[in-house]
């Protein structure tokens, strides 16, 4: 009789196991496409949230490149657009432009408006003390007493996944949680798909998950083939980022400034995946009502259309030169730096 070799036979369960789980996470996502709808008196689509029974907009506003609109009353007067087109999920962190991008954001959600929007903002803090001291300073700037998402910012390094748990900045947003100060926890990173699998197999059931989706992810450090389908088969809103590479809006960015690849395929292609929604940095009005078409217009790209561009992109993206926020430090903000002794 033929022996078994264990290693094989460990691999073959493994095989199994990983194809079963990404046939899952196929039909799941598939259905998270399939339940998109437009909202009837803005025509803008939304999707769920993951398993919180929230539907956001399928564009996010991204609240550092909001900041960098040099001026202020423009800006304001973008969100104030962005809210009535139905693009009415904004993102922010406490440490975009040193607090001033949720100061201005505070600014635009005043006279009622708040409550128009689902607000995300991000914890750059990994104790306890520090974590509830970002809350509270976030929620002072953004003028309000509750934010809607609460995300762990910049999951980039190996220990931070203990450091969240360790040092109690998990218990403060589960105290926040409780005192309905934060309505869901997520958290965020863009370095390696390794790290945000750690995050996943804590003992906590996250909201949501952020992350970088775009044409090149599936040729380095693949968010989009080890995260999305772990995510999909727990039931976690998946938020996508990056889809240009860096830079803002649906004019600019690494990716289309560098390839054949237009933004706004780069975006179509980002919006394809099941993302509940893609955050996008905007810094004109122009760009804003670009990103507000594409939205209201968004058809999920045909597959063969999709592995086009894959194959297209391959030669270029496996040494991550469009993704250089996966490996160089220069892309992780000061503050995480100056926490894990970088500065």
């Amino acid at each position: 009789m033929k022996k078994t070799n264990p290693i094989d036979h460990h691999s073959r369960r493994e095989f199994i196991k990983k194809t079963a789980t990404g046939a899952s996470a196929l039909a799941i996502g598939a259905n998270l496409l399939a339940s998109t709808s437009s909202c009837e008196m803005t025509g803008m689509p939304t999707r769920p949230l993951g398993n919180t029974g929230e539907r956001v907009s399928i564009i996010c506003l991204g609240g550092w490149h909001i900041r960098a609109v040099k001026d202020t009353s423009v800006a304001i007067r973008m969100m104030h657009r962005a809210i009535d087109a139905g693009l009415t999920f904004f993102d922010n962190a406490w440490d975009y432009h040193d607090g001033g991008s949720e100061e201005l954001m505070g600014q635009a959600l005043q006279d009622g408006k708040r409550k128009d929007v689902f607000l995300m903002t991000k914890n750059c803090d990994r104790d306890y003390k520090g974590s509830l001291t970002k809350l509270e300073e976030s929620l002072r700037r953004l003028k309000t007493d509750y934010i809607d998402l609460w995300q762990f910012h910049e999951i980039c390094y190996d220990n931070d996944p203990d450091w969240v748990f360790e040092k109690g900045g998990m218990k403060a947003a589960l105290e926040a949680q409780k005192a309905g100060k934060v309505r869901y926890i997520g958290f965020t990173g863009h370095k390696d798909p390794r790290i945000h699998l750690d995050m996943l197999n804590k003992p906590y059931n996250w909201a949501t998950v952020q992350m970088p989706v775009n044409i090149m992810d599936a040729h380095y450090r693949s968010f989009q083939k080890e995260v999305i389908p772990v995510c999909l088969e727990k039931g976690i809103g998946i938020l996508g980022m990056k889809s240009l590479g860096g830079g803002g809006g649906a004019t600019g960015g690494i990716i289309p400034s560098g390839t054949n690849i237009s933004a706004e395929d780069c975006i179509r292609y980002a919006l394809s995946q099941p993302v509940s929604s893609l955050v996008c940095g905007m810094q004109s009005m122009q760009e804003l009502e670009q990103n507000i078409n594409i939205a209201r217009n968004f058809k999920p790209m045909k597959t063969e259309r999709q592995n086009e561009i894959l194959q297209e992109v391959k030669e270029v993206a496996g040494d991550g030169r469009f993704e250089l926020f996966k490996s160089s430090k220069r892309f992780d903000g000061p503050y995480h730096q100056k926490q894990h002794g970088f500065m």
